[in-house]
Parts: structure tokens; sequence; C-alpha cells
């Protein structure tokens, strides 16, 4: 049975982000009759199983893991691009989904806005930017006539770095960081309190990453934007981030603040993570020995999905899935090593 996953970061105040036992299911099966001749059953993939998470406003969350674990279905979640299967969210105290759903869905999409990962793809190439950047702005009515609308999208431009020449250009005048700026002016657009960003930096050059990754912080700082940062490398994530959460197979296996996370790991599958990262010098850390590869998402392992792979798991952890408990210095992780003491 599913354990709905608890909120990472308790705060006073209520958190402007809020996701509970968060779940999708796709069906991934063949055609019906090609089912019926082959005698194959229904085949369904647990995309999202069980997540969830606190954000408080103005902070960022970044979730972590391998290709394939779900972070971008959790994001796609979060701005109603999917419905849930089981579970759902709440953004500044409203069920979000069912706001999606109704009457405030226009109001809500304002609030919320989404940069995504390939800068290539995520913009339409037979647009200027002018229109690329104006398009939030026309469809909300968030100005009236041509005069406020070019100074609204020469103020965007600015606050991204750019030109307010830029608008007369097409994407394919830019180069990959120059485009991500731009889905990042579109995004800004409507005044959203949260972004979400698929691994927005994932497409560009390091050094591309750096000034992208300036800009988001920069613009975090001066607006009190929230963030949930969808990323796969760990080093990114230490520069963004206020709290992290590592998940693997659909689930989240460990949550923690940025500073506790880095300095004390306490899932195996987060220290392979930490494990994999560059080092200048050597920490004196043992590292862990872990073999193997993710396993198929349409036939996971019983009990704990990462135990194929885990140097510490044994007949409980390959017959019973753990779930989030407190593991201290506000950490929770889902693993049974660690909850018996054996790690």
């Amino acid at each position: 049975m599913n354990t709905p996953a608890q909120p990472l970061v308790p705060s006073v105040a209520s958190p402007l982000v809020r996701a509970h036992d968060l779940a999708k299911t796709f069906d991934v099966s063949a055609p019906w009759l090609n089912r019926v001749i082959e005698r194959k059953p229904r085949a369904l993939l647990h995309a999202v199983d069980g997540v969830g998470f606190e954000i408080a406003r103005g902070q960022t969350l970044a979730l972590v893991g391998e290709s394939g674990c779900g972070k971008s279905t959790v994001a796609r979640l979060l701005v109603g691009l999917y419905a849930p299967t089981r579970g759902g969210f709440t953004f500044d105290g409203q069920d979000a989904h069912a706001a999606f759903q109704g009457k405030e869905a226009r109001a809500l999409r304002r609030r919320i806005q989404m940069i995504f990962q390939d800068p290539y793809a995520s913009l339409n190439p037979r647009w200027r930017v002018a229109d690329i950047v104006g398009e939030p702005l026309r469809e909300h009515g968030l100005v009236t006539g041509k005069a406020a609308l070019e100074a609204r999208v020469d103020e965007l431009l600015t606050c991204v770095g750019l030109s307010p020449q830029d608008m007369a250009k097409y994407p394919h005048q830019f180069s990959g960081g120059q485009r991500q700026r731009i889905s990042i002016a579109r995004a800004l657009a409507t005044a959203p309190e949260f972004l979400v960003c698929d691994e927005p930096t994932s497409a560009l050059d390091v050094s591309v990453q750096a000034q992208v990754l300036n800009l988001m912080k920069d613009l975090q700082r001066k607006q009190g934007l929230t963030y949930l940062f969808i990323s796969h490398n760990l080093a990114v994530v230490r520069h963004v981030s206020d709290h992290v959460g590592v998940m693997y197979l659909g689930r989240l296996v460990e949550l923690a603040d940025k500073r506790t996370l880095f300095s004390q790991p306490r899932h195996p599958y987060t220290r392979m993570l930490l494990d994999a990262i560059p080092k200048m010098h050597d920490t004196g850390r043992a590292r862990t020995p872990v073999q193997g590869e993710v396993p198929n998402p349409l036939d996971p392992p019983p009990g704990c999905a990462f135990n194929p792979r885990c140097p510490h798991a044994n007949a409980r952890c390959r017959a019973e899935r753990p779930a989030l408990h407190d593991a201290g210095t506000g950490t929770r992780v889902a693993c049974h090593a660690v909850q018996e003491g054996r790690l």
C-alpha cells in the first residue's frame, strides 16, 4: 500500500506550494487487438508515485535524479499540463488542479509559469521575439495598445540582459543561452509568483549555464520568485537550491535542506549521485560501491526499487517498500537500512 509522502519543510507560514501524494500513471499498453492476439496484459507506467513536498515563498526546491525518474512529469503536473492520477497540490492554499479545470484557470496560469528544457524547441521559429514575449501579455490582457506592449516587452528583455533591438529578430539569430533568456522573459511576462524550471540549463555550455543560473538567482532575489528546479546535475543544484528532493523510479527517496544533503547524505542512491560529482580534492569519505542500472520502470523490483543496486539491501528491502521517515537533522529518507541503523 502506498504511504503518502509527508511535507518536507514545515514552517510557521503556510507554504506557497504543497504537493501531497502526487501520482501519475500512463497507460503504455499495446493496442487492444495486439494484446488479445499476444495474450498480454495492459502495461501501466507509474511515472510519479506518491510524491509530496512543500516550497516556502521565495525559496527553491530542486528535484534531482537520473533520466526517467519522474522529475519532468512532476513539473508538468504542477503547471497543469498533466492531471494527476492520485493526490494533487495546493498553490497559496488553493486546490490548483481543481482550479486548472475551472473558471480560475486563467488567473492561476498567470501566477504559475514554466521554463522548458530545450531553448531550441520551446520557441516558435516563425515568430519574432516581440511576438514570443508579448504573447502572454496579449492572452491575459495585461497591456492595451501597441505602444504599451512594446514598452513592456522592452522592459522584460532588458530584465534578462537582452537588448530592446532584439525584439525584431527571430530565434535562429540567437545563441542557446540567449534563447533561454528569451524563454525566461516570456515566463516573467505575467509577473508570476512560481516558476517551474525543467532542466533550463542542461542544453547549454557550462559557461553559459553559469550566466543563466546567476540571472535566475538575481531575478529570484529582486522579484521574490519561488522555484521548483528540475535537474540531474547536482553541481547546478548546489548553486541554486535551498532544499533538495532526490527521486528514483517515480518516488522521493530523500528530502533535505541543501547544506545537510551535501554534507550528510543518508540514502545510498543520494551517496551514489554525490560520488559521481568530479572533485578537485578527495574528501576522504568512503565511496559507496553501487552496481547495476536503473530497473525497467514498467516492471520495477518488489520492495525498495533501489534494492538491486544497493550494497546494504537485505530481505526486508527486497520485500517491503520503505516510506519516507524522519532521519534527523531535518532529513526525510525512504530507506530501511537508515531506519534500522545499518547505514
